[in-house]
């Protein structure tokens, strides 16, 4: 479906917020879909921590690997969730190391599953489900490694502005994390593709499906999209990602009349600034205003 003039003024709100936005919105049984830029390849941050998941709760499922195998996680003198606040070494089982990158986020217990399901292995199990458009290639602990770890707070504004200033009309960025041919990315409609396969339950283990879809709805930052979307009759799941001036959320929204909605919002600020509520809230709105449109043609 197409609503030009809807999509034109998303677009505008967005950039009256400082933001640049791939926004996907697609109805799961119908496959209905409203798309802003949904073919731009996007720095993942921690939604590359998604397709890990699967290919860990997979790999449980059908016998490579012990999901109740304890993990060394080594103390992370950090300032990322879960694991990276730890000072003593730690040993971990498989299934909860997922369970901890998926909810929290714990970038951690991603880079401990990754040692057991490395980058190859990931790509090989989208591929062997059918989805493209994400590109898994590195450590999630190297997410933690940018300009704005070396500023101190009140400086913080320096590490965005490179940011905002450092990308190349390739997309290319001095910056690691925010380069597209360097970092892990995805296009918003490769993310919707995965989570259509995910709550459709096609080509994935049952079980394995059942198992993430429980974790994301348990996620527990619920301060960008969830806003919009929770409700007395109305649950939301999803995943967030974050570095520097990028903010995505990738979740689906299930109604108490049986429909579900994909909805992926890949953000790009140009305000240099950490906390950014009011960009929070623009996105929030965008992907809002799309899934009521897409609803309404859906089950009218």
């Amino acid at each position: 479906m197409r609503d030009f003039r809807l999509l034109r003024e998303v677009r505008e709100e967005l950039e009256d917020a400082g933001l640049r936005a791939s926004i996907v919105v697609r109805d799961i049984k119908t496959s209905n879909e409203l798309a802003l830029n949904g073919d731009v390849p996007t720095p993942a941050a921690s939604l590359a921590k998604l397709p890990l998941a699967l290919a860990v709760l997979d790999a449980i499922e059908t016998g490579q690997i012990d999901g109740a195998a304890r993990l060394r996680v080594a103390p992370g003198f950090g300032t990322s969730p879960g694991t990276g606040q730890f000072r003593h070494e730690a040993h971990i089982a498989v299934a909860d190391l997922v369970s901890l990158a998926i909810t929290i986020s714990d970038n951690g217990a991603a880079d401990a599953l990754l040692d057991l399901v490395p980058p190859a292995a990931v790509m090989a199990y989208l591929s062997r489900i059918g989805v493209h458009g994400i590109n898994v290639r590195h450590a999630f602990g190297d997410l933690w490694d940018t300009p704005l770890e070396r500023f101190q707070p009140q400086d913080a504004h320096l590490a965005h502005s490179l940011a905002i200033h450092g990308s190349t009309p390739a997309s290319g960025h001095p910056v690691r994390q925010l380069d597209v041919a360097r970092t892990n990315t995805g296009t918003a409609i490769g993310w919707a593709d995965l989570l259509q396969t995910l709550w459709r339950g096609q080509k994935i283990e049952p079980a394995v499906a059942a198992t993430l879809r429980e974790h994301l709805r348990n996620n527990i930052i619920r301060h960008r999209l969830a806003p919009d979307f929770v409700a007395d009759d109305a649950r939301w799941a999803s995943k967030t990602g974050t570095v520097l001036n990028l903010r995505h959320e990738a979740g689906v929204v299930e109604h108490s009349d049986g429909s579900q909605l994909v909805i992926v919002a890949l953000s790009t600020s140009s305000v240099p600034a950490t906390q950014q509520p009011a960009a929070e809230a623009a996105l929030g709105s965008a992907a809002r205003r799309m899934h009521d449109a897409v609803r309404y043609i859906s089950h009218p």
